[in-house]
């Protein structure tokens, strides 16, 4: 890592772009018991062609009782096992990696019943609200990962250790104390095992469901999710209520991802990345049962990764796909297109950003501006508000207007400003401003939305 984000083995910026995937949904099922090789071989070339680096995956899946990792508890399945051989050589071969996370904590609460390591099934464990505190539970929960490290994390595929899924205090009794001193233990058995195995480590995070922050602010969840010490970036499930998990319209969502994304990066003290590992309309699908309008869920899933990025976040955020069928939209796939052609623009290497948050100064057509910035590099997000119409999308066709934006913070000096169309995913504009403490800017007529890359020259 450098900084606020990741670079490679080789010191070159790499951005995790991608969403989180399941050895069980349509796309990757034809890896179990090889029943479609080519399939998902050529699934995975064309996330590569479509910007794609990374994909989020559980090493098991508990929504259904074939993908259990494990089969009784302490046997690895030699199905799953071929499995993840196969994905992590296909995976090496496509240039992709995979942020992995060793539970499905979500199933496995759910299907507890069907679950390898319950007692009742020849398991450890009475009742998974004893998962963090069970001792003989964290020995085989270290077996788990020692099996995986030993097998897989020489591969150049792994990107990331999610070391726990949607940390949660109803899986420590009710409790958050011992988080951090849970993390700690297992961040250090991973990273001591990968140290002595390939002389270096993965990079480590711990997940939390977002809104948990709010529903629980007398407990310590801040300090062991963003400042964890043996931890390396920050990741959250941004599930807002009534806007990202329930859309309506297309930039209330993205706008409470600047914000979160902003307060996030507002309890990180040492620069840490921070990143959006699940977010989605999650209340909408699961729980209303509706699938979002292609066109509307397109137009909301690249407002929210424009925005994530804007706001501070490495990348755009990692959709869940939350639609029937379980996979992303060939929209979704062209806008994250256009945000790998973006990134180039950008210095991530050496870019140290803050989140501007209400610091900017924006005038003109009632729009929104998000923003992230250093003393000599700026990305901003620009998306209008008073063209949303009654389908909540953004009028197509809406005349163009201009705007005028101030951003702080910036050295003194000349800088190159260039205007990205999200949509068609090019740039429309190229100019050069002045910076007397404050980056004046004109920028050019959009209809919708546009981003734009500054730096220094």
């Amino acid at each position: 890592m450098a900084g606020s984000y990741f670079v490679t083995e080789n010191g070159q910026s790499w951005t995790p772009i991608g969403q989180n995937d399941a050895v069980s949904w349509p796309e990757l099922n034809g890896l179990f018991r090889r029943a479609d090789m080519a399939g998902v071989e050529s699934h995975l070339r064309w996330l590569k062609e479509s910007g794609v680096t990374c994909l989020r995956l559980m090493l098991e899946y508990a929504q259904v009782r074939h993908r259990y990792f494990e089969k009784p508890q302490g046997r690895f399945v030699p199905a799953m096992v071929q499995l993840w051989d196969d994905l992590f050589r296909l995976c090496e071969r496509q240039s992709l990696r995979i942020l992995l996370t060793p539970f499905d904590t979500f199933w496995q609460w759910l299907h507890w019943r069907h679950h390898p390591y319950n007692r009742n099934n020849g398991g450890v464990l009475d009742h998974p609200s004893r998962f963090l505190v069970c001792a003989e539970t964290r020995r085989a929960i270290k077996a788990r990962l020692e099996f995986v490290v030993r097998r897989w994390s020489g591969s150049g595929a792994l990107f990331a250790w999610d070391l726990w899924n949607e940390i949660h205090p109803e899986q420590s009794q009710g409790s958050a104390d011992g988080f951090g001193d849970f993390i700690h233990d297992l961040s250090d058995f991973v990273r001591r095992l990968e140290t002595s195995l390939y002389g270096r480590s993965h990079p480590q995070t711990v997940s939390l469901f977002g809104p948990e922050l709010r529903w629980r602010p007398h407990m310590p969840l801040p300090g062991p999710i963003f400042r964890h010490p043996d931890l390396d970036f920050a990741s959250l499930h941004l599930y807002e209520e009534g806007t990202i998990d329930d859309p309506s319209d297309t930039v209330a969502p993205a706008l409470g991802m600047a914000r979160i994304v902003g307060e996030a990066l507002g309890e990180i003290r040492d620069g840490r990345p921070f990143l959006d590992s699940e977010h989605g309309p999650i209340h909408s699908f699961k729980d209303k049962k509706i699938t979002l309008p292609e066109p509307f869920d397109d137009e909301y899933f690249r407002h929210l990764q424009w925005a994530h990025l804007a706001a501070g976040g490495a990348g755009g955020g990692m959709r869940w796909p939350n639609r029937t069928p379980h996979v992303l939209t060939p929209g979704m796939r062209r806008a994250q297109g256009s945000l790998a052609d973006f990134l180039p623009l950008i210095d991530w290497v050496s870019f140290r950003r803050a989140h501007l948050g209400n610091r900017m100064r924006v005038s003109g057509p009632d729009a929104a501006a998000v923003a992230c910035a250093d003393g000599s590099q700026a990305v901003v997000w620009l998306v209008r508000r008073d063209t949303i119409g009654p389908n909540g999308m953004l009028r197509a066709g809406a005349a163009p207007v201009p705007a005028a934006l101030q951003l702080p913070g910036l050295a003194r000096g000349t800088y190159r400003v260039i205007a990205w169309d999200t949509n068609a995913g090019r740039q429309t504009a190229e100019w050069q401003a002045n910076s007397d403490g404050w980056l004046k800017l004109d920028v050019p007529p959009f209809s919708a939305d546009v981003a734009l890359a500054i730096r220094g020259v």
